[in-house]
């Protein structure tokens, strides 16, 4: 309950801070759909020259897009720490983070969230609803929690993998850092993982399972049952790299040697 109640005061400063400068907001909430839009507008170039990519279909492809959406955005809200390894060790802010009685990893997470992000939670959602119309699908009552973990582990597995490449930040403090790269991996989990050669198919699946973000879990609402026994993984994914982060980032901690000289 301490660390519920903390999480609401956040947001409840970070609701009052961003109001105050409610254009700065807009702009940003309208680049992150423009964004979004780029790149359904690429998938639909891509099917404007074929029907079928490894035989997956045009609406598949866009309704894989929608869902990997929604955990991208909750994870773009609370797991905002890009620039962990420059303000937090080399900038020293990390000393401040560790004189409060509340875990540094949890602190850092509500000073860094984006809350506008989650606007591509209804970008995903509209998307998927549309793709579902178009495919005809049916869903169960159950289907909304199904989603909701599945959401969930998604969101873990991601912020997770940039837990742990954060944490790198405890035993080395240079300025550089691979998350951009890593992030631009992360992309390749919004298409079917069939259309690329074992080798990345096997890193998006069990290194950088990226994979579990978008396609694996979207393949059991597009009733694809060879893929249900990666589709139902994704929680246990999650789980398992939002752990491993947890652990490594407490060990980071009692590395971390201070801003002095």
């Amino acid at each position: 309950m301490f660390y519920l109640s903390m999480l609401f005061q956040y947001i409840g400063q970070y609701m009052k801070t961003r109001l105050q400068y409610r254009s700065d907001m807009i702009v940003e909430i309208i680049s992150d759909l423009l964004f979004q839009a780029v790149n359904l507008i690429f998938i639909l170039v891509v099917f404007g020259h074929t029907q079928f990519l490894n035989g997956w279909s045009r609406e598949e492809i866009i309704f894989i897009y929608g869902f990997f959406l929604v955990p991208f955005a909750i994870f773009g809200a609370f797991f905002n720490i890009w620039d962990f390894n420059d303000r937090y060790i080399v900038k020293g802010e990390l000393d401040r983070v560790l004189t409060r009685p509340i875990h540094s990893l949890f602190q850092i997470i509500l000073e860094r969230i984006e809350l506008e992000s989650l606007f591509g939670v209804v970008t995903g959602l509209v998307i998927m609803g549309y793709a579902s119309v178009n495919l005809g699908l049916q869903y169960e009552w159950y289907d909304l929690f199904i989603f909701i973990f599945m959401v969930l582990g998604g969101v873990l597995v991601y912020g997770g993998i940039f837990i742990m490449l954060a944490s790198i930040g405890f035993w080395s403090d240079a300025r550089t850092s691979i998350m951009p790269t890593i992030y631009n991996i992360g992309n390749y989990g919004r298409y079917p993982v069939d259309i690329y050669n074992r080798v990345i198919r096997y890193v998006l699946t069990w290194i950088l399972p990226f994979a579990f973000v978008g396609v694996y879990p979207s393949a059991y609402f597009l009733g694809k049952e060879e893929w249900y026994g990666y589709a139902f993984l994704t929680p246990v994914m999650g789980l398992i790299f939002i752990t491993l982060a947890i652990v490594i980032w407490n060990i980071g901690v009692t590395k971390y040697r201070g801003a002095g000289n």
